[in-house]
């Protein structure tokens, strides 16, 4: 049986925290290391504790979630980081993804929703919402990028790869196995010289060779 995926929860409101850490340690596969009420905490925390994935809310105080999101991707990138927000979307976000951040998720998301979106960024893939993939995409600067060639089939898989849908929901979608997935995507991002999921599509997008979707 694999090893649960550990996770820090960083948020300064205690409902929310205890919230999340009651919901997530109910379900099997999951395990909450640790709690933190500020960023600077949970830095600290994560230095100690070193999770797999540090859960982490955008606003708070004496360091906020970008702050440590920041730092901690510098001193520890084994560590992957998803950050918690109240609103749709906030410009600093916009930032973190640019830099590389696995994953966004709002506080209003489904219970089951979070668990699938930790699973994701645990098995590395990129967790974000459509629109922020739209809003990093007008913040970049135009660059020259070399050309890529890309298969018919890794073509409609990087589209797929566009949308929140985890490895395993566009395996289903397209009748074939996660593996197979997994190994076409590995595929694109060595064409695109990109590190992961969210840079690999920012890219394609910047090309013109994909168009955001939401599904």
């Amino acid at each position: 049986m694999p090893d649960p995926i550990r996770i820090l929860i960083v948020d300064d409101h205690a409902v929310v925290r205890k919230g999340l850490a009651m919901v997530l340690r109910l379900e099997p596969g999951l395990e909450v290391v640790g709690e933190a009420e500020n960023g600077r905490a949970g830095l600290e925390m994560a230095r100690q504790l070193n999770p797999d994935i540090a859960l982490v809310d955008l606003v708070m105080p004496e360091m906020n979630g970008q702050e440590m999101a920041l730092r901690l991707r510098k001193s520890d990138p084994s560590i992957k980081i998803m950050m918690l927000t109240g609103t749709e979307m906030d410009e600093r976000v916009v930032d973190l993804v640019a830099a590389g951040i696995e994953g966004y998720v709002t506080k209003n998301i489904e219970p089951g929703e979070l668990v699938r979106a930790i699973h994701a960024v645990a098995h590395g893939e990129a967790y974000l919402h459509p629109y922020v993939m739209k809003k990093v995409l007008e913040r970049m600067q135009p660059h020259h990028t070399p050309h890529v060639t890309l298969t018919p089939r890794e073509m409609e898989i990087l589209e797929l790869m566009a949308t929140p849908n985890t490895y395993k929901q566009i395996a289903r979608q397209l009748s074939v196995s996660e593996e197979t997935i997994r190994s076409h995507a590995k595929s694109i991002l060595e064409k695109m010289s990109q590190p992961n999921r969210a840079q690999a599509v920012l890219a394609a997008m910047k090309l013109g060779l994909i168009e955001l979707r939401d599904s």
